[in-house]
């Protein structure tokens, strides 16, 4: 009898490692499953309120809201181009108009035939965003009104009245993307699929804002600035992270991480600068 027992420690042995191994390629595989599951999406809070966007849509409210910042314009003035985009084409750039106006293209459904441009020049979402703004500030105290009232002066829409249900997510994405309120905006994303590239983040941060002072050094792009500056670009770096594989976004003490999901937390980030981490190669 002992010679069977001892028989047994073998094959009890094995099915102990088969199981483990068993267990542990169950366990990558549910974690593999699971990247796959995550709901990709942007929010902005504010208080205990918040707004949800697409991460595609999030990329166009984020150029929208830094055109107004470089042109010095306030936080309402992107509450109300968001919330007219967001009815007009449901923040996507699209290629087509509708019955009313079937030449009409773009982020804000902008029609050649009535002025905006050409249709190569509204289908730039950076060209309509400033074409936009350009008849919006010529609306005296466009400030003081109603989303309504001064999205209906800029756009002539049938609709007015629709444009109202999008004003708290405007306003909050607004508030997040100008830096007027710090720690708003984050993005819950899966791990990148493709390496980053700083030189790109600078291309399209020179875009949205003008010129700014950066210095590239490995994977982190570091930008000069602050304030609600500061905060500006670290939200729109966050926005922007699925296309641009950002990683990691610090500012002002505080910092975002792809890789955590969880908001904005404590960390050494120095005043004075943002720092726009993105992903190296990605091994396949």
């Amino acid at each position: 009898m002992a010679r069977r027992r001892g028989l047994h420690r073998p094959v009890v042995l094995l099915l102990t490692l088969a199981l483990v191994g068993g267990g542990v390629y169950t366990a990558v595989s549910f974690l593999q499953r699971s990247e796959t599951l995550v709901s990709e999406r942007c929010t902005a809070e504010l208080g205990s309120r918040t707004a949800e966007l697409a991460t595609d849509q999030a990329v166009n409210a984020s150029l929208i809201t830094a055109v107004a910042v470089q042109r010095g314009l306030p936080p309402r003035a992107a509450t109300i181009a968001l919330a007219t985009a967001m009815q007009e084409s449901k923040l996507r750039n699209i290629g087509h108009g509708d019955q009313a106006g079937p030449d009409s293209r773009g982020l804000f459904q902008q029609r050649p035939s009535q002025g905006w441009g050409t249709e190569a020049q509204v289908m730039d979402p950076y060209y309509a965003a400033n074409a936009f703004y350009d008849a919006l500030v010529k609306i005296p105290a466009y400030e003081s009104l109603e989303i309504t009232d001064a999205a209906q002066r800029v756009q002539r829409s049938a609709y007015p009245e629709a444009y109202a249900q999008h004003e708290e997510m405007g306003r909050f994405f607004a508030s997040g993307l100008s830096g007027q309120t710090p720690e708003a905006v984050h993005c819950t994303l899966r791990s990148p699929d493709a390496a980053g590239d700083t030189a790109q983040v600078a291309t399209e941060l020179a875009q949205a804002y003008g010129p700014l002072a950066a210095t590239a050094e490995g994977q982190t792009l570091t930008i000069e600035a602050s304030g609600a500056q500061a905060w500006s670009v670290a939200q729109w770096a966050v926005a922007n992270a699925k296309g641009l594989a950002v990683t990691d976004v610090a500012v002002a003490g505080r910092s975002w991480s792809r890789a955590a999901d969880e908001g904005w937390q404590v960390s050494d980030a120095a005043d004075g600068e943002v720092r726009i981490t993105v992903s190296p190669a990605v091994e396949s």
